[in-house]
């Protein structure tokens, strides 16, 4: 019997790990992430039922960069910016070569 993994995509993980880094670095408090984290659980869940895979990370996403945007550490503007930049870096890499965000 194969274990079941904690996470089905690798960057669930890493968003995990990123929370709990900042959390200990003092970006924030655990009882406020829980705090966040559970009003946005709350909102996404009544408009439609979540089944806890992607829609739970795509919330748990949502919930860290709200929290750094309201703490200045990430603005909003800096981080949509910054996806944008890396969206075109990987997608304008051949694959299997090593994605390198633009100056």
């Amino acid at each position: 019997m194969t274990p079941e993994r904690p996470f089905a995509e690798p960057w669930q993980a890493e968003l995990f790990a990123l929370t709990v880094a900042l959390s200990e670095a003092g970006q924030f408090s655990w009882p406020d992430w829980a705090a966040a984290f559970g009003a946005t659980l709350k909102r996404h869940g009544a408009a439609r039922e979540l089944d806890g895979g992607a829609d739970y990370y795509a919330a748990w996403l949502e919930t860290l960069e709200g929290l750094l945007d309201r703490a200045g550490s990430a603005p909003a503007a800096e981080a949509h910016e910054m996806r944008h930049r890396w969206e075109a870096a990987y997608l304008s890499t051949p694959h299997g070569k090593p994605v390198r965000l633009g100056e």
